[in-house]
């Protein structure tokens, strides 16, 4: 049996493994047992920038899982602030919990108190699981905060601007793959239909696209079927229908071995985060299906880029307009792999870390 000092050592060495992997500058486990907060804040790289990025609230199975899932998200904000081309590190924050029975607003403050001990080094924002009324309580405990009300001088709900830039980044994969960035007519399966992923059948079925659509919430889906006509289908369904665009709007590691061979798509582009299981495997799986895979961490940067603008004076107008970018960036980044060889995921990390460097570059010269 082991003893104690060795389950403890056990557990040091796992964890800075874990922040070894992907280099990671520092992780804040935050505990009160009066609010019942359990969270953990990732910071992976500050070069370019504060680590910004949201606060998620999940009822994780177990602390590992929890851990794991900041680490990977925070690594995704450094590459997603990097490749858009802003002055912002790469953090994540993550509470343990039923944000539907445990969320109040002592515990949104507490956790506040722990975002402003950190001395600007993280900036926080809502995510899934919080809503911008828990950043209003974040902010009654620290000013390193964002996505607050509009009528607080904040961004608002950055959902629709998420959307706006997978729908920009879809049709620059249409490009790619058709030659043609129109929509019209297109079969789109849409996985997810929170409020990012109903803003984007807004947005195609504007141009005239069909679509399947699951999720749990079966009142979302019933709204989404009657307004835009999609076809419901259940979850697991999803990745055997005939649709030539598959959108994963929600939960990451979704793009595996099993359903990559299942897939009859020829065009990914959807919102969620981390979305192949493994990168390199099957990112590589994808080139050989022949389907063109919009990396996440670029297409679903809108968020980031409408929160972003908060440090300048909040504009909706011009978060749009940033982030209708997209569509160029990831041109660049299928000139990248078609010239290298790189799937597209490897191709913007590659992307993302050489603007990293060349800043650490400049940082580091002396004037």
């Amino acid at each position: 049996m082991m003893e104690v000092s060795q389950v403890k050592n056990q557990l040091s060495t796992n964890l800075f493994e874990n922040l070894a992997e992907h280099d990671h500058e520092q992780i804040l486990v935050c505990n009160d047992n009066h609010t019942g907060l359990k969270a953990i804040i990732a910071i992976h790289n500050t070069v370019l920038g504060p680590g910004l990025g949201g606060t998620r609230m999940w009822n994780y199975n177990n602390e590992s899982e929890a851990m794991r899932d900041v680490l990977r998200l925070s690594r995704g904000m450094t590459y997603k602030a990097s490749i858009s081309g802003l002055n912002l590190g790469g953090a994540k924050a993550v509470i343990i919990g039923d944000a539907k029975t445990q969320k109040n607003e002592a515990l949104m403050r507490k956790f506040g108190r722990f975002v402003n001990n950190l001395a600007g080094k993280y900036v926080t924002a809502e995510d899934v699981g919080t809503t911008t009324q828990d950043m209003e309580y974040v902010n009654m405990e620290t000013d390193h905060v964002v996505g607050l009300p509009e009528g607080r001088g904040g961004g608002g709900d950055p959902s629709p601007v998420t959307a706006y830039g997978v729908y920009v980044g879809m049709k620059s994969a249409a490009n790619k793959r058709w030659g043609t960035d129109s929509l019209e007519g297109k079969k789109v399966a849409v996985m997810g239909i929170g409020k990012v992923g109903m803003h984007l059948l807004e947005f195609m079925h504007k141009e005239g696209a069909k679509f399947y659509i699951s999720d749990m919430n079966q009142e979302a889906l019933e709204f989404a079927a009657n307004k835009f006509g999609a076809t419901i289908v259940e979850n697991d369904a999803i990745y055997d229908t005939d649709a030539e665009i598959f959108a994963p709007c929600a939960l990451g590691g979704i793009i595996n071995t099993d359903t990559i061979g299942r897939l009859n798509c020829e065009v990914i582009a959807g919102a969620a985060n981390n979305q192949l299981e493994d990168e390199d495997i099957h990112g590589d799986m994808l080139v050989k299906k022949g389907i063109v895979y919009a990396p996440d961490f670029l297409i679903n940067a809108g968020g980031l880029i409408n929160v972003y603008s908060e440090y300048t004076g909040y504009n909706r107008e011009n978060a749009m307009r940033d982030t209708e970018r997209i569509y160029d960036t990831l041109n660049s980044i299928f000139k990248v792999s078609d010239e290298t060889g790189m799937h597209t995921q490897a191709a913007a990390t590659h992307l993302a870390e050489k603007r990293i460097k060349d800043i650490m570059h400049v940082q580091s010269t002396i004037s």
